[in-house]
């Protein structure tokens, strides 16, 4: 018989808060949920509350420069979005813990994306124009909004996730909302577990292999 390899989940965590989170504790629920109907799994967890490397010269000066012609400083600039890069790769599932503040992701979501948007790794330039080079993936994003209702006009968090996703190749892409929490309370949070028991257990199998 034949062992089923664990889903690599890669699980990345991007509220400020590290206690009472509502994107946390739901993606949490997921990764339960997950367990629950695909075995034991490998989860990479990345929080991005411990800091992330910002975009600055330096780094654009590295990433534009061809891998052959690089120096031994600008691989270590680079050193931080590559591993960042690998974790993405590896993962058969990427789970994200999105907060709306201000109406957009956390500036280290923002961070997050362009450390793993790279050229000639995440995507490439064709004559069609920009192609994802990470397809076969599924993600699932976890919104957590106080005011803002999710995909109303006024969330550009959402939309601008699902876009970051699919333009590294990533296009099987879950929303699980958790809207206006300040108003609606834990029916806010209950409706979203709603929606991980429909999304994970209703959805069909998941073979690991080829995921």
């Amino acid at each position: 018989m034949t062992t089923r390899q664990p889903l690599n989940i890669l699980k990345i965590d991007s509220s400020g808060r590290t206690r009472a989170s509502a994107s946390r504790a739901l993606g949490d629920d997921l990764l339960r949920a997950l367990e629950q109907r695909y075995g034991p799994l490998s989860v990479t967890h990345r929080d991005l509350a411990d800091g992330i490397s910002l975009v600055d010269e330096a780094w654009i000066a590295a990433n534009f420069t061809p891998d052959e012609g690089r120096t031994a400083q600008q691989r270590e600039t680079l050193t931080g979005s590559d591993a960042l890069v690998e974790e993405l790769k590896a993962a058969d599932i990427v789970v994200i813990g999105a907060p709306i503040y201000n109406f957009g992701v956390p500036a280290a979501l923002k961070a997050w994306v362009d450390m793993i948007a790279r050229a000639r790794l995440t995507f490439r330039y064709t004559e069609n124009g920009p192609e994802g080079l990470l397809s076969g993936k599924k993600a699932y994003i976890v919104i957590a909004s106080g005011g803002v209702a999710v995909d109303s006009p006024v969330d550009f968090a959402t939309p601008y996730l699902r876009h970051a996703l699919r333009f590294v190749g990533i296009t099987d892409v879950k929303i699980v909302a958790a809207e206006r929490i300040n108003a609606r309370g834990d029916d806010a949070l209950d409706d979203a577990r709603v929606q991980i028991a429909d999304l994970i257990h209703a959805g069909p199998a998941l073979d690991a292999s080829a995921a």
